[in-house]
C-alpha cells in the first residue's frame, strides 16, 4: 500500500472510531484491551495521534512521552478525539516526502512508517470501540489487513521476548491469509527471554508446530487478540497457539 492509501485509512477509521465513541457508554469495558473502558480507549487514542503528530509536524528525532489529557466530560470524548485524529492527517497530508524524524519499526521513510502506523493503530482501537458499543464490526479491506499482519509480525514480533516463564521447547507458528496472494509467514518464538523471530515466505516450514489460516481480516484481529481463536482455521498445537495469545495480551 502507498503513503496516501494509508492516510485514506486513517481519515475513515478515526472517523468510524469517534462514531462508535460518541454512541457508547464512557464506562463500557473493551475486551480487547482488559482493565480499560471506553474512555481509557478514547483518550489513549487521542494522546497517540497527537504524539504522532508531533514528530511530523516538528520532525523530532527523540522519543518524548505521550501528552497528558485535559479533564473531559463525556460528550467531549468524542469531539476532542476527532479534533486530535484530524490534525493528525492533515500534518500527513501536507509533510514533505523527505520527512526526517523519529521511527520505530522498518519503512521506506519516517512518513511511510507515521502513516502506515497510525492507520493500523486506529484501526484496531476502532474495533475495539464497536466490540464495546455491541455493533457489528466495519470491515476491513483485505490488502490493509495483510499489510497489519506483516507489520505485526516482522515489525513489533522482533521486538517481543518470550516471557519467562512459557514453554521452554521452542514453537514455530505459519500465518497464511487465503484470500491474498503471498500473504504468508512464519514465526519462531524461542526460549524464555530470547526475541521472537519473524518473516514473511513463499512456503510454510514443514516443522510448523502451528498453522493459522483464514482470511486476512480474521487472522488479522485474531492474532492481535481482538477476536477469538475459533474464527480461523488452527492446524497443529493449540498450547502455542495459546502461548502466541499471552505474549500479545496487553
Amino acid at each position: 500500500m502507498e503513503t496516501a492509501e494509508f492516510v485514506e485509512v486513517l481519515r475513515e477509521e478515526g472517523r468510524l472510531f469517534a462514531d462508535a465513541v460518541e454512541k457508547a457508554a464512557p464506562e463500557a469495558p473493551v475486551t480487547g484491551c482488559p482493565g480499560w473502558s471506553v474512555r481509557d480507549l478514547t483518550t489513549h487514542l487521542g494522546r497517540v495521534h497527537r504524539w504522532a503528530r508531533g514528530f511530523v509536524v516538528t520532525g523530532r528525532v527523540t522519543r518524548v512521552q505521550l501528552p497528558d489529557v485535559p479533564e473531559l466530560a463525556d460528550d467531549a470524548l468524542a469531539p476532542w478525539l476527532r479534533e486530535g485524529h484530524g490534525a493528525l492527517v492533515e500534518a500527513l497530508l501536507a509533510a514533505p516526502s523527505d520527512l526526517e524524524c523519529l521511527t520505530f519499526l522498518p519503512a521506506p521513510s519516517p512518513l511511510a512508517f507515521w502513516a502506515r502506523r497510525q492507520a493500523h493503530e486506529t484501526a484496531v482501537h476502532r474495533v475495539d470501540a464497536e466490540t464495546s458499543l455491541g455493533v457489528p464490526l466495519t470491515p476491513l479491506g483485505s490488502g490493509f489487513a495483510a499489510d497489519g499482519i506483516d507489520e505485526l509480525l516482522c515489525g513489533f514480533a522482533p521486538r517481543i521476548k518470550v516471557p519467562e516463564g512459557a514453554a521452554r521447547t521452542p514453537r514455530t507458528l505459519a500465518v497464511r491469509a487465503t484470500d491474498v496472494d503471498g500473504a504468508l509467514w512464519t514465526v519462531r518464538l524461542g526460549e524464555p527471554g530470547e526475541r521472537l523471530r519473524a518473516e514473511k515466505v513463499t512456503e510454510p516450514l514443514p516443522e510448523a508446530d502451528l498453522v493459522y489460516e483464514g482470511s486476512a481480516s480474521d487472522l488479522y484481529l485474531t492474532l492481535w487478540n481482538r477476536l477469538p481463536l475459533t474464527t480461523v482455521t488452527l492446524r497443529g498445537s493449540l498450547e502455542t497457539a495459546q502461548q502466541w495469545q499471552s505474549i500479545l495480551t496487553p
